[in-house]
């Protein structure tokens, strides 16, 4: 990409976060837009170091305003859109929230980036958008199937995207990850839910369905994946999936991690923390071969070592104190 200013959406996010920092070590300059708090916190960057803080310069909004998204947008060159509601159990029964935020809100970003005509915009979808798999590995060609309102919204965030590049030839690409991991992630993910009551001496880890797999990819690769599709001409009106290609059951992913780390403790199946049974996607496994011939991104961290990393980021008590291992967190 060329050296001009991006701004990223969801910068105080999980993902987000460690976006602005590998765009930053780039040397691109970033406007961040963070969700807009009366405790002026801007999530994440927060626990950035004050050398690299100073090098963003930081707008906080909402992504569901367009007037806000509009200013937020005005001496950019490109956006990488990641702000979204991603809790699939709270989607169950705040469907409206999950429309507002991850359709309209999409919406935004793109009219937006279409007035101002923007030379790239990275809209981040997801791998739920395919539900349970109907063959492995996924590739962008397999169906899609809106098993949760939060996919129904992303599936629905996605098409307006692919809309805007056809309709009015609008540099659009759609990057679909799969399931992320690394420090920073919130306790609703299955790692960190791990990670988390592990580390507080947990006797008893509580989790969902254990059979289901998940295609998991450590955070820097999945960044490193957005920026080589924002650079690459070629994926513009394209959905592109992110993933390592390699799948795990999360009872096995458990195991992994006390092994891992060196604590263990009985894995317990909680019926609050599955899904309903319809919604459950009980298989994904990533088909990566398009990312891979378009700009030659390949995933650089392995399982192991990025649940090293992640286990490392746990042991300081103040990045353990932020989450509370022993609830539920929708």
């Amino acid at each position: 990409m060329k050296l001009k200013k991006i701004l990223v959406t969801g910068a105080d996010g999980f993902i987000g976060s460690h976006l602005v920092e590998a765009l930053l070590e780039k040397g691109h300059a970033v406007k961040a837009f963070v969700y807009y708090n009366s405790f002026n916190s801007w999530g994440w960057l927060d626990t950035l170091p004050n050398a690299k803080l100073k090098n963003i310069e930081i707008f906080a909004g909402d992504v569901r305003d367009p007037n806000g998204v509009r200013q937020a947008m005005k001496g950019c060159d490109s956006v990488f859109h990641l702000a979204a509601l991603i809790g699939i159990p709270f989607s169950y029964h705040s469907p409206d929230s999950y429309v507002d935020t991850n359709v309209k809100g999409t919406l935004n970003i793109l009219q937006a980036a279409r007035d101002l005509s923007l030379s790239k915009v990275v809209v981040t979808s997801t791998s739920e958008v395919y539900g349970t798999a109907r063959y492995v590995p996924i590739d962008e060609a397999h169906p899609l199937q809106g098993q949760s309102p939060y996919s129904a919204s992303k599936i629905g965030a996605d098409k307006i995207a692919e809309s805007f590049n056809l309709s009015f030839g609008l540099p659009v690409v759609t990057a679909r990850p799969f399931n992320t991991y690394g420090p920073r992630q919130s306790a609703r993910a299955i790692i960190p839910t791990i990670i988390s009551q592990l580390m507080a001496g947990a006797k008893e880890i509580k989790l969902g369905s254990l059979h289901p797999t998940r295609d998991l990819n450590f955070v820097s690769d999945t960044c490193a994946g957005f920026i080589a599709l924002a650079g690459c001409k070629a994926a513009e009106g394209k959905v592109i999936n992110i993933g390592s290609g390699q799948e795990i059951s999360i009872g096995d992913l458990a195991k992994l991690v006390m092994n891992i780390t060196g604590r263990h403790a009985k894995i317990v199946t909680s019926a609050e923390r599955s899904r309903p049974a319809k919604s459950e996607v009980e298989r994904l496994l990533c088909g990566n071969k398009l990312i891979k011939k378009l700009t030659g991104w390949k995933p650089r961290v392995s399982l192991e070592e990025g649940i090293e990393r992640t286990a490392k980021w746990f042991t300081d008590p103040a990045n353990l104190a932020r989450y509370k291992s022993d609830i539920y967190n929708v």
